[in-house]
């Protein structure tokens, strides 16, 4: 009978093993490495066109810059169709007792306001200052809104995707008025960076969507105000009111800073009349320390604001953006309780 070879056998399960791992971190290291390059690149290209291109804008007249936007909107509209469903549904939602004719105007007015408006934040910086902000803004109640903004307490202005809000932030902080406003971080940290350094050039200041709420309160307690977009889809946890007859989702947090805060709130929005002469529009003011006071509750809150933006709208449809799903989704259903047995 042969011998049998009875050497053992080597143990190298385990350093292949390490060998293994440290080779697939290595691996996932570098993939990550060149992705964030990739992004850096994308983000730092990208920084640069819009520098460039706000170089142009500014080189041109207000007049061309408005007859470039009614032809760039109507090329978005009629060629692009960038989310044109979207919007045909938003608008046949909110207006359906028009015609086709009158929600296409609404939705290539829509575009040529958007394109307008970005040129006008560009123009903004150097045509717009403390001597001559008469020339291009105007308040409506302009005694009520003034009394309430120089309160010791608190205030909570509430505005939606109307108008010219980038423009209306600028130039309320430009009054000698700061405000701080509550956005979400663009995802390009160069363009996020510019873009706060014109919000904050006249004295608006930008808060984080996310961890803000400890700087939020420190700053009602110090009666500041704070701006608030009310307008956008909050999920389907949130609170659901009626915005042009139809339940939408909406953020419970706007209702929830005004009542927690007892702020004094108002709607408004800045709209346009020419190019670069803004007019704010107040819809509402409430005070929640008033004797009586009928909004009390978040789903009450929420409804009167709701309210508020949309006869704000009504008075200039093609200054709103429709291209947002506004109307997603569906309420919640109650959930059913059972019933005890009756023979128990």
């Amino acid at each position: 009978m042969d011998s049998v070879d009875r050497t053992p056998f080597p143990k190298i399960g385990l350093p292949l093993l390490r060998r293994f791992r440290a080779q697939y971190r290595a691996r996932i290291w570098i993939h990550g490495a060149h992705k964030l390059r990739l992004k850096t690149a994308t983000d730092v290209s990208a920084y640069a066109l819009v520098r460039v291109l706000i170089c142009v804008v500014q080189a041109l007249p207000l007049s061309v810059c408005a007859s470039l936007s009614q032809r760039l909107g109507r090329f978005c509209w009629h060629v692009l169709r960038f989310r044109r469903a979207t919007v045909e549904e938003n608008l046949l939602i909110a207006f359906p007792e028009k015609s086709i004719t009158e929600r296409e105007r609404i939705a290539v007015g829509m575009w040529q306001h958007l394109f307008l408006m970005i040129m006008e934040i560009a123009h903004a910086p150097r045509k717009v200052h403390r001597t001559n902000w008469r020339q291009h803004s105007s308040v409506t109640q302009m005694k009520e809104v003034l009394a309430r903004l120089i309160d010791e307490r608190p205030t909570v202005l509430i505005s939606g995707h109307l108008g010219n809000f980038e423009i209306g932030g600028f130039l309320l902080a430009l009054h000698g008025f700061s405000t701080h406003t509550i956005a979400r971080p663009l995802d390009n940290p160069y363009l996020d960076k510019f873009v706060n350094q014109f919000r904050g050039s006249t004295g608006q200041y930008m808060l984080p969507k996310k961890g803000s709420s400890q700087a939020i309160a420190t700053l009602l307690d110090r009666g500041g105000t704070l701006v608030l977009l009310g307008d956008q889809y909050a999920g389907h946890r949130a609170c659901w009111v009626d915005f042009f007859g139809r339940p939408a989702s909406t953020h419970k947090a706007v209702a929830v800073f005004t009542l927690s805060g007892q702020a004094p709130t108002a709607v408004c929005a800045a709209l346009r009349k020419a190019p670069l002469q803004i007019e704010m529009h107040l819809a509402d003011f409430i005070d929640p320390t008033d004797e009586n006071f009928p909004w009390g509750t978040i789903p009450l809150m929420t409804s009167w604001y709701t309210q508020c933006l949309e006869n704000l709208i009504r008075k200039a449809p093609e200054q709103y953006w429709w291209v947002h799903r506004r109307w997603k989704g569906q309420p919640p259903q109650p959930r059913r309780t059972s019933r005890p047995n009756a023979a128990a």
